[in-house]
C-alpha cells in the first residue's frame, strides 16, 4: 500500500514547518506523556534457530538471552524482538490477518540506514523501500512472514505539515544518495542507540481504532489523509503507532497457531503514567488485564495485545515471565 506526496498533498503548495506544537489533534481527555517510548515487540514464530539465525544474520541483532524455546535479541543490551517458538505455527498472513502489519527498528541515522541498504544488496535480500517524507525505510519479512521495517528519521527541522496534519507519503527512496551517506562505512550490526521506533497494525475500523488508541490511551492523531490508515504518537513524534484496515472488511485476528505478534509495549515515565492509563482504559470500558503500578495488559478491540511499563528497566522487563509466553 503506498500514496505519493502528490496523491495525498497535492503539489505540497501549503506546505509549512512542522514546528512543535503546530500540528496533531490531542485526545478530548489526557495525553501520554511525551516521554513515551515504544519497548520490544514479542513474536510467536515456528522454528527457533531459524529465526535466531534471521535476526542475527540479516537484520544485525544480537542474542542478549535464549532458552529452550525463547530468545531475547537486541542491539547494545537493548532488547528489540522477544521470539517464542510454537513448532505447530503456519506463516502469517501479513497482509490478510488483523493484528501485526509490520514492527518498525529505528536505527540511530541516515548513514547507517545506507550501511544497512549496502548490506542487504550484499546478502541478496530483497526489500521493498520507500521514503515517508519524515523518514526513510526499508520493508521485509521475517522467515515466518512477519513484517519488518527498518528506518532512520530525517530531522524534525526537515518535516512539513499542511494545516494541523504532518505531512507523510509513500515516495522512491534515493537508494543511490542513501548508500553514498555511509561512506563506505561497512554493516557491522544494528548501532548503539537502535530502538522500536512504532508499530503499524491492521485493524477492522479506524474510528475505534482513534477511540481505543487516542481518546483511551492517549495517543495524538498525527496523519489522517493517508488513504486507508491513521498515524499516532506522543510528544510530538511523526507516529508510534500506525493503524490500517488495508486487510479487508472480512478480515480476521491471526489465529493461534500462526506466527503473529504476542504483544507490543509501551515504556511511560514512571508508575503514575501507568495508573492514568489504566483509568482512562477502565473509564471508556476497555478491559485491562492484572495492573500493578508499574505495569498493566489490555488488548485493543481486534485482540492485539498492549503492555504498558514503567521504563528504564527494560533488560529486567523482558526476563519476566508473562502470559504472552506462556
Amino acid at each position: 500500500m503506498g500514496s505519493t506526496s502528490r496523491d495525498i498533498f497535492g503539489g505540497g503548495d501549503d506546505a509549512e514547518a512542522a514546528l512543535p506544537g503546530s500540528y496533531g489533534e490531542p485526545p478530548e481527555g489526557a495525553r501520554l506523556p511525551a516521554a513515551t517510548r515504544l519497548g520490544p515487540v514479542r513474536l510467536q514464530i515456528a522454528d527457533l534457530e531459524r529465526s535466531i539465525a534471521f535476526y542475527k544474520d540479516v537484520l544485525g541483532l544480537d542474542v542478549l538471552d535464549q532458552g529452550t524455546r525463547r530468545a531475547v535479541l537486541g542491539a547494545h543490551g537493548r532488547p528489540i524482538v522477544e521470539v517464542h517458538e510454537d513448532p505447530a505455527s503456519r506463516s502469517a498472513g501479513r497482509r490478510t490477518r488483523l493484528g501485526l502489519y509490520h514492527f518498525a527498528i529505528l536505527v540511530t541515522d541516515r548513514a547507517a540506514l545506507g550501511s544497512f541498504a549496502r548490506h542487504l544488496a550484499d546478502i541478496d535480500v530483497r526489500a521493498g523501500a520507500a521514503d515517508h517524507l519524515v523518514s526513510e525505510a526499508f520493508y521485509l519479512s521475517d522467515p515466518d512472514g512477519l513484517g519488518i521495517e527498518v528506518y532512520a528519521d530525517r530531522p524534525r527541522s526537515a518535516w512539513r505539515r499542511a494545516g494541523r496534519e504532518l505531512m507523510m507519503a509513500t515516495d522512491p527512496v534515493d537508494i543511490e544518495g542513501l548508500v553514498a551517506a555511509a561512506h563506505g562505512q561497512p554493516w557491522a550490526g544494528m548501532p548503539a542507540g537502535t530502538v522500536i521506533g512504532h508499530v503499524h497494525l491492521h485493524v477492522g475500523d479506524l474510528d475505534r481504532a482513534a477511540a481505543f488508541y487516542s481518546e483511551a490511551l492517549g495517543f495524538d492523531r498525527t496523519v489522517w489523509s493517508y488513504p486507508g490508515a491513521l498515524f499516532m504518537s506522543a510528544g510530538g513524534y511523526h507516529h508510534h503507532l500506525g493503524t490500517n484496515t488495508w486487510a479487508g472488511q472480512s478480515a480476521e485476528p491471526a489465529e493461534r497457531d500462526e506466527a503473529r505478534l504476542l504483544e507490543w509495549t509501551l515504556e511511560l515515565p514512571d508508575a503514575d503514567d501507568v495508573l492514568a492509563a489504566a483509568g482512562r482504559l477502565r473509564d471508556a470500558d476497555h478491559p485491562t488485564g492484572p495492573t500493578s503500578e508499574d505495569e498493566l495488559v489490555t488488548a485493543d478491540p481486534w485482540g492485539t495485545r498492549l503492555r504498558l511499563y514503567v521504563g528504564g528497566s527494560h533488560a529486567d522487563h523482558v526476563s519476566r515471565p508473562t502470559s504472552a509466553s506462556r
